[in-house]
């Protein structure tokens, strides 16, 4: 299941964060009385990125962002403005909850992968 999708933007890839959609926040649930979670998503090389979504303490909009390896992330992929990055979500059988995370640039029309590292 696609947890999040997002276009990046110069923010996502300068700053040592992402901007979490508030509408992906159910696939990764943040304790009670608390204000974040941490996770490992693996890439498509199988390499394990330690991530944390964190929300605000106060105010009307949770306005959630991702950290954690993000800024490593970024640049081991070579991110940019206008890539995509991807969270996807799989329920094993024993109730773990697998996720994955993948790179992909446009070019001439077509998404392609950009993790190959």
């Amino acid at each position: 299941m696609v947890a999040m999708s997002k276009l990046l933007s110069n923010s996502d890839t300068k700053h040592k964060r992402l901007e979490f959609p508030a509408r992906s926040l159910p696939a990764f649930p943040i304790p009670d009385g608390q204000n974040s979670t941490e996770f490992v998503a693996f890439d498509r090389l199988h390499k394990p990125w330690k991530f944390k979504v964190s929300i605000r303490n106060q105010g009307k909009y949770l306005k959630p962002w991702l950290t954690g390896e993000w800024a490593y992330y970024v640049r081991r992929k070579g991110l940019r403005k206008g890539d995509k990055v991807i969270l996807t979500t799989h329920d094993e059988e024993n109730g773990n909850k697998i996720v994955h995370i993948r790179a992909e640039r446009k070019h001439f029309g077509f998404w392609y992968s950009i993790d190959q590292y």
